[in-house]
């Protein structure tokens, strides 16, 4: 799988160094940085398939596949084509044009008893106008949300959020970010994930002032923290009780383990969910979804305003089409889920006890301890920590390139085979072996 042997980076080396002259700490996203496993970062030129290769030759089979968006594999040849054909008709019009409203209704028809679809230019962009719509809506200021939970940088939810503490927060502040005053942040109450008596103490204490709950019903932000469909269900009932609006942030789940929403195949019906990642293809694009009552307060026919100039841009109208067109044969998730049932098995099979990780679909994040998986975020072990960073340098050498962050999910697209796995596997026992 690789074109050099020896996986030397001095071209990568000396575009980092030129890169942290010209851009703060020489990454536009701090995880990019390598902070948590050492090291520097690897500069790509470019992808197919699985195959990443560096600047300097070096091949490597993907598993970060851009966090999440590529469930295709890399320069999928259809989504390639759609994106190419639309671009000499214009890259950007700032205006209306035929692929924004069939996005729209395709997204609509993907999530039952949703009317309307609101797009815009990623993930954070569709939470950010989810909470100000859940405002607008109910008339209150505060926002539920979850300890690890992340949903993008916006000032409200930089509150205990997301692998995010891990690369940069002060553990003796409330917000997880200088520039978050404490009267924003005072807005938001953090509740510890599994436990629903928290949720409804906070009701009790604020419930005429809570807007929304909002959390990925598939937590993956901050490990994989999965929750049972039992305590989806009993957020929305408390949420529903108490008049506030229930929000699925689905831009990592959305179209990643069924077609449409985790939340709805785990059979809750949240108020509003929003998307991004997937939706895109590979491009700059999010959505929010969710009942005409709710959306319909979106200016211009109601007063919450939302406004964009790149929102529902051709480019990434086309390459999202592409991508949810394939998506719509079931027998994809049948394959993908196929592929993560086939890793697990691979590295049970390794005779390392602790090689060993948390799996939904084609989402899987290693958690290599041996104590109980955790579903919340402050029980997660520092051994396993420990042990991801030790061995992380080993596997890149070895030609897998992995999310640089034991706290970060792998994902697996219909572009990747057993024999990637298998090199995969073997990578990171070989690495085990070493550090025994």
């Amino acid at each position: 799988m690789t074109e050099s042997t020896t996986y030397a980076r001095a071209q990568s080396d000396a575009l980092y160094a030129s890169a942290v002259q010209c851009i703060p700490g020489g990454v536009n996203s701090p995880v990019r940085a390598f902070k948590s496993v050492g090291g520097k970062p690897v500069y790509f030129d470019r992808a197919q398939g699985v195959e990443v290769v560096d600047v300097d030759g070096n091949a490597y089979i993907d598993f970060c596949l851009s966090w999440g968006p590529l469930v295709l594999g890399h320069s999928n040849p259809a989504v390639v084509q759609a994106v190419t054909e639309i671009a000499p008709r214009g890259l950007t019009y700032g205006a209306c044009h035929p692929g924004e409203v069939a996005m729209a209704q395709t997204l609509v028809a993907a999530f039952p008893g949703f009317e309307m679809a609101r797009l815009v230019s990623s993930g954070t962009e569709a939470v950010m106008t989810a909470l100000r719509l859940a405002r607008g809506a109910t008339g209150r200021p505060m926002i539920v949300k979850f300890e690890g939970g992340y949903h993008g940088h916006a000032d409200a939810l930089l509150v205990k959020a997301g692998s995010g503490l891990v690369t940069h927060a002060d553990p003796g502040s409330e917000a997880s970010s200088a520039g978050v005053p404490k009267e924003v942040a005072g807005l938001t109450i953090t509740l510890p994930f599994a436990d629903l008596g928290a949720v409804e103490r906070a009701f009790e204490v604020y419930g005429d002032r809570i807007a929304a709950v909002i959390l990925e019903p598939l937590p993956a932000n901050n490990g994989l923290l999965v929750q049972t469909p039992a305590y989806l269900q009993g957020l929305r009932a408390i949420t529903r009780q108490h008049g506030a609006l229930l929000v699925f942030d689905e831009v990592i789940s959305g179209f990643r383990t069924c077609y449409g929403g985790y939340g709805a195949a785990a059979g809750v019906q949240p108020d509003l969910v929003t998307l991004g990642k997937i939706v895109g293809g590979g491009m700059p694009l999010g959505a929010l979804v969710g009942p005409k009552a709710i959306l319909g307060l979106l200016a211009p026919v109601g007063p919450v305003y939302q406004a964009g100039t790149l929102s529902g841009n051709p480019l990434s109208i086309a390459a999202g089409l592409a991508t949810l067109r394939q998506l719509q044969d079931r027998a994809v998730y049948r394959r993908l889920d196929h592929l993560g049932a086939y890793l697990e098995h691979r590295l049970a099979a390794t005779g390392v006890p602790w090689l060993r990780g948390v799996r939904v679909g084609s989402v899987f994040w290693p958690y290599f301890d041996l104590g109980p998986v955790p579903v919340r975020a402050d029980t997660i072990s520092s051994v396993a920590v420990a042990r991801f960073n030790n061995l992380y340098h080993h596997v890149l050498q070895a030609g897998c390139y992995l999310p640089p962050s034991a706290y970060e999910v792998w994902f697996l697209s219909t572009a990747h085979s057993e024999a990637h796995l298998d090199a995969l596997v073997a990578a990171l026992a070989d690495a085990a072996r070493r550090m025994a």
